[in-house]
């Protein structure tokens, strides 16, 4: 009877691998909450809109190109990892690009940069040995890159909110007058706006409403209300209003219809000055915060969606290793970036996967029309956003609790603000090294041999 029970029990269907993928898709870009993700996916746009519109500007990059493939990447990363992972310009390169006469370093140059640059981070990701170097570098030395990155974020934050900027020539060209639709009040007035929406970000635990004061609930009410209100979508919906306002002969100048995607004639002269002008300096950067950084801030905000580093270099490199041939402008993952939509709510894949949605759709429409639209858009406003997505990038470096940790941390981080990331790597690593020597074999140990990247809780 028993052998018969047994044989009559039905067999578990067994489920398609389609089926499987599908549900991972839903799980990665299902909203946490609409408001919040929506809010999140403006988090970003403080990085993005001025080294894209100092590129266009300066360099006449296509806007319509670059709007249409970092429109794909968002989605695609948004499914693939299930956080909100942001698709950022490769800074060292725009940097060097803005800084060059057009003939020394222009589109092929930047374009080719961006190639030899993902082609080298996928070869690292497909071989494990990206992983290998996510799990040597110890956690202080990749917080002093995080706070590095973060308060340089802050700094060119602080400088749009003061200075008039002219993304160009990318430099400051005189203070910022304090009244105007593009004045000193109005950045400072975004700045106490987000601050009294998202307060301090910490997560608030809903407050208990049985006290007998009338108005301490009427009170706690109005908090709940206030912290509803997608405060990164609302000021820059505003810039927008306030890019036409300042120009009302925008509207007159949209042209609908997308750029024409075409390939980039490259040189042997462009591949030449675009690997050692170009990708020689990002790399170390696109190592660490759009890689390692980028991974551990990941593990320590989403802890139930551990990837591998492996993965994400491997996305980065296929990003550049497609769209630069096109024109699109040289992309990578951001720690800052990261900070940024996890600070204004971003908490799944949809968060960037909206973005990259509305990102397409505007360069489909609208193409490079947008150029317009982003010249007027008020600087300080997206000061505003910037400042915050560098705080909450800095703010990664609060765990740093004993002093060995906090030395080697620091030290990288002045030597990367005083020069630059790869040398502040170079550093903490050197100090690390000398310090664990010193400290080995010690009974009582001050908090070295430090913790590793994958070690860290």
């Amino acid at each position: 009877m028993e052998s018969q029970s047994q044989t009559s029990q039905p067999e578990t269907p067994k489920r398609s691998p389609f089926t499987g993928m599908f549900n991972i898709l839903k799980n990665n870009l299902v909203f946490r909450s609409k408001l919040a993700e929506l809010n999140g996916a403006m988090g970003d746009l403080g990085t993005y809109i001025p080294i894209v519109l100092a590129l266009t500007l300066a360099k006449d990059l296509d806007l319509g190109t670059t709007l249409i493939f970092t429109g794909i990447y968002n989605a695609i990363t948004g499914a693939v990892y299930g956080v909100p992972m942001p698709v950022q310009p490769m800074k060292s390169i725009a940097a060097v690009a803005i800084s060059s006469t057009s003939d020394d370093f222009g589109i092929p140059e930047i374009m080719t940069a961006g190639i030899c640059t993902g082609g080298i981070l996928f070869v690292l990701g497909i071989s494990g040995l990206m992983q290998f170097v996510f799990n040597i570098i110890p956690l202080s030395v990749v917080r002093g890159i995080q706070l590095s990155q973060g308060l340089a974020f802050a700094m060119s934050a602080v400088k749009y909110i003061r200075k008039e900027q002219n993304f160009s020539k990318s430099k400051s060209v005189g203070d910022r007058p304090w009244l105007g639709l593009d004045g000193l009040v109005l950045a400072l007035a975004c700045v106490l706006f987000i601050v009294l929406v998202n307060g301090d970000g910490e997560e608030e635990e809903e407050e208990e409403e049985r006290d007998d004061s009338r108005r301490r609930r009427r009170w706690v009410s109005i908090r709940k209300i206030i912290a509803y209100v997608p405060s990164a979508l609302v000021i820059f919906l505003l810039g927008v209003v306030l890019a036409f306002i300042r120009k009302p002969s925008l509207v007159s100048e949209i042209k609908f219809g997308p750029s024409k995607i075409k390939l980039v004639k490259m040189s042997k002269k462009a591949w030449k000055n675009g690997f050692l002008k170009g990708t020689i300096p990002q790399l170390p950067l696109s190592v660490l915060n759009s890689v390692v950084a980028v991974c551990k801030l990941s593990y320590d905000l989403f802890p139930e969606k551990k990837f591998s580093a492996t993965s994400v270099s491997m996305t980065v490199g296929l990003m550049n290793m497609v769209g630069c041939w096109f024109g699109a402008m040289p992309t990578c993952h951001g720690a800052g970036g990261l900070a940024g939509q996890y600070k204004f709510g971003g908490r799944s894949g949809g968060c960037v996967a909206v973005l990259g949605i509305a990102k397409l759709l505007l360069g489909v429409v609208l193409g490079s029309s947008l150029v317009g639209i982003m010249e007027k858009f008020p600087v300080g406003v997206l000061g505003a956003l910037l400042l915050f997505a560098g705080i909450e990038l800095a703010m990664a470096a609060r765990d740093m609790n004993t002093k060995g940790d906090a030395f080697v941390m620091l030290i990288c981080t002045a030597v990367s603000l005083g020069s630059n990331a790869a040398l502040g790597f170079v550093a903490g690593i050197v100090l690390y090294v000398v310090l664990w020597l010193r400290n080995y074999g010690r009974v009582k140990p001050t908090g070295l041999p430090l913790q590793t990247a994958d070690e860290h809780p």
